[in-house]
């Protein structure tokens, strides 16, 4: 199964209902994105690392998935460090690359805060199963059935894109038109990967509308979905979280609102 795919592990995280799951990274999320500085970023890092340890990933899964958090928190880093905030001292200037103290202060907040507010997301996401989602999303948050079961439709599908991409690589080099032209061969086989989709979703939605996905009367559910004291418990830790974060960082004097960023 590829690492990308959603599993239903028998870890207690598993069962937790995906709507508080999404109601805790939107909690660390919101409060990290108030401001700029790197206490703040690196206090809700190291208790989220904690945290990380109750969370049915081995430590294999765990970087694997969050592979592309930990690469995009440097890249984020050095092109702030190359064109951030000019402030204090200088130590390389080139046209709109500008190097102070400023930008390496700037760039040291900017990875934290992508890590701190990326990994618990990666994390809370990849232990969400997409039937639970939609079940979540329609019984709690009482949202239209359609675009539920749409959403869970395409969501299901996503997964599918993979073996449709390696299946037209086979096939195209099985008649010898995809052993030259890598640049050409991708946006080609990109096209044709597009036309099988639209085809697919096609075929998806008529099947869809003529079993009754799309009738206006109210749904029934196979699964209940709850919404009990796990859940609250773990939006009060993504909370408490926050507010540890926020005031470590006020107290130390390196609270900088976006609002009052220069």
């Amino acid at each position: 199964m590829s690492i990308l795919t959603p599993t239903r592990g028998t870890h207690v995280v598993y069962s937790i209902n995906p709507v508080a799951k999404l109601a805790a990274a939107f909690v660390l999320s919101f409060t990290l994105v108030l401001s700029i500085d790197w206490v703040s970023a690196s206090v809700a890092l190291v208790l989220e690392g904690i945290l990380f340890l109750w969370a049915g990933l081995s430590a294999r899964q765990f970087f694997l998935r969050t592979l592309p958090v930990w690469v995009a928190a440097p890249a984020a880093a050095v092109t702030t460090v190359l064109y951030g905030r000019p402030a204090g001292a200088t130590y390389f200037q080139l046209y709109l690359i500008h190097v102070t103290d400023g930008s390496f202060e700037l760039a040291l907040a900017t990875l934290l805060r992508v890590l701190a507010i990326g990994l618990p997301a990666v994390v809370l996401f990849v232990t969400i199963d997409p039937t639970d989602l939609a079940d979540g999303l329609a019984q709690v948050l009482h949202l239209p059935s359609r675009f539920v079961l749409g959403g869970l439709a395409g969501l299901r599908l996503v997964g599918l894109f993979l073996d449709d991409w390696r299946s037209l690589q086979l096939a195209r080099r099985a008649r010898g038109v995809g052993d030259s032209g890598r640049i050409r061969r991708f946006f080609s086989q990109g096209f044709a990967l597009l036309v099988l989709s639209i085809r697919r979703g096609s075929k998806l939605a008529t099947a869809m509308e003529a079993r009754g996905f799309g009738s206006t009367i109210e749904r029934t559910y196979a699964r209940e979905s709850r919404f009990g004291w796990r859940e609250a418990v773990l939006i009060a830790l993504a909370a408490l979280v926050a507010l540890v974060a926020v005031t470590v960082s006020v107290s130390t004097g390196t609270w900088n609102f976006i609002g009052s960023a220069s």
